[in-house]
């Protein structure tokens, strides 16, 4: 074992963290969990291409795989079981896994759920080498994960792929290396260790992924045979894609790229009974208007937000939104997302609202000629701030109508902050 004083001689270090079958686990969790042990698999989220999800190891062993169609599945395994998705809980869920790796000093990058890459070249000192990186990764998680080290990133994803929970393992090459030349030696370590593995580990890397197939259909089966094919041949075949493949299999590529630091605000309603239509048009208009009133705004417009929504029918429903323009008016953020409502693939018995990325401060820059209704509507909105900072968000609201055909008065309106 190597400890700090040689990690210092290596320029780079990546870790990589797998958690297998993740999005599963989340959806298993609770009542579910003792599914665990018999044939389950992810069912098809509703409305889309009818290919399942993330399976169990023992709907493997019938030859169900993810991604494979649910005819065939069912063909395979009749008693293979079906769970709804969950993508909300499992954003969610990762959310918290991302915070752990980054409570010990890691600049993670995330990937799908289940699998993150760091450099842990600058925490080597802090936490006494590469084994107590991957010792602080396991105290920091809390759970069984398969954990890797390796100079380059897709070779770190490989060795992980290719190890058990409790067996970590490090490719490290020769030490003494001087600074011109190792970076060099660092991709002849990682090349020598990825040249007799098989070349559909390239589906471990979402930029090729799809050219796992089409490699192994012309006869190259390990990831050395690629990375002995002549680059321009490569770059013939398969354009741009196909030279990051054959990189990636060279031990080259490059280093993590680590996330934004971010603040999220959620909101949500829960809904008095399944919704579809013009009621949950105007439950996303409440969660708009009560997202932008939140103190913790600052006043920030808003770059990127997802809506979110659980369905009666079990699972839960997510749908990423990136605004043109980093906005904060109620008005055009509701023509941006109540179209989205379209994709719901079945009633709703709860809708969320979260802020994954903010934007500048708002800039209210009035025209030059500004007439009388713009002036009152400034100052308008500028009693309205006031009257907030004095009595808290609830000081001004207004009426908004939920259902005005309803018997029950308590649902034809509602109360929403005043914009």
């Amino acid at each position: 074992m190597r400890g700090a004083a040689d990690d210092a001689n290596i320029r780079s270090m990546i870790v990589a963290v797998l958690l297998p079958r993740f999005s599963l686990l989340v959806a298993l969790a609770g009542e579910r969990q003792e599914l665990l042990g018999k044939p389950v698999a992810l069912a098809p989220e509703l409305g889309r291409a009818q290919y399942i999800g993330e399976t169990s190891p023992a709907a493997e062993v019938h030859g169900v795989r993810a991604g494979m169609r649910l005819g065939e599945a069912m063909a395979r395994c009749p008693k293979l079981a079906l769970v709804p998705p969950d993508p909300a809980g499992a954003a969610e869920a990762w959310e918290r896994v991302l915070a752990a790796l980054e409570s010990i000093g890691a600049a993670v990058e995330p990937g799908a759920p289940g699998a993150v890459c760091f450099d842990a070249s600058g925490l080597l000192g802090l936490h006494g080498g590469i084994e107590g990186v991957l010792s602080a990764v396991r105290r920091a998680l809390e759970r069984p994960a398969r954990l890797a080290a390796a100079p380059s990133r897709f070779a770190a994803l490989a060795a992980a792929a290719r190890t058990r929970a409790r067996k970590p393992i490090v490719v490290q090459g020769p030490l003494g290396a001087r600074a011109d030349r190792e970076r060099g030696r660092s991709a002849a370590v990682a090349r020598h260790f990825l040249a007799p593995l098989p070349v559909d580990l390239l589906g471990l890397d979402e930029r090729v992924a799809a050219l796992a197939e089409p490699l192994e259909r012309l006869g190259i089966r390990t990831l050395d045979e690629l990375a002995k094919l002549p680059r321009a041949k490569v770059a013939d075949r398969f354009g741009a894609t196909g030279i990051t493949a054959w990189e990636l299999a060279r031990g080259e590529g490059d280093a993590p790229l680590p996330r934004q630091p971010m603040q999220r605000l959620r909101e949500r309603l829960d809904l008095p009974e399944s919704s579809m239509g013009p009621a949950l048009e105007r439950a996303l208009a409440l969660l708009v208007d009560r997202l932008l009133a939140r103190r913790e705004r600052r006043g920030r417009t808003i770059r990127a937000a997802v809506l979110e929504a659980t369905l009666v029918e079990g699972g839960t429903w997510r749908e990423r939104v990136v605004f043109r323009e980093a906005l904060a008016d109620p008005a055009r953020m509701r023509l941006v997302l109540i179209p989205r409502l379209a994709g719901l693939p079945a009633p709703a018995e709860a809708l969320a609202l979260v802020v994954e990325r903010f934007g500048p401060a708002a800039a209210d820059q009035p025209s030059l000629l500004e007439d009388s209704v713009a002036v009152r509507r400034a100052r308008l909105r500028e009693a309205v701030r006031q009257a907030r900072v004095a009595a808290g968000p609830e000081a001004a609201l207004r009426v908004l109508a939920v259902e005005p055909g309803s018997r029950v008065p308590e649902r034809r309106a509602v109360l929403t902050p005043f914009s």
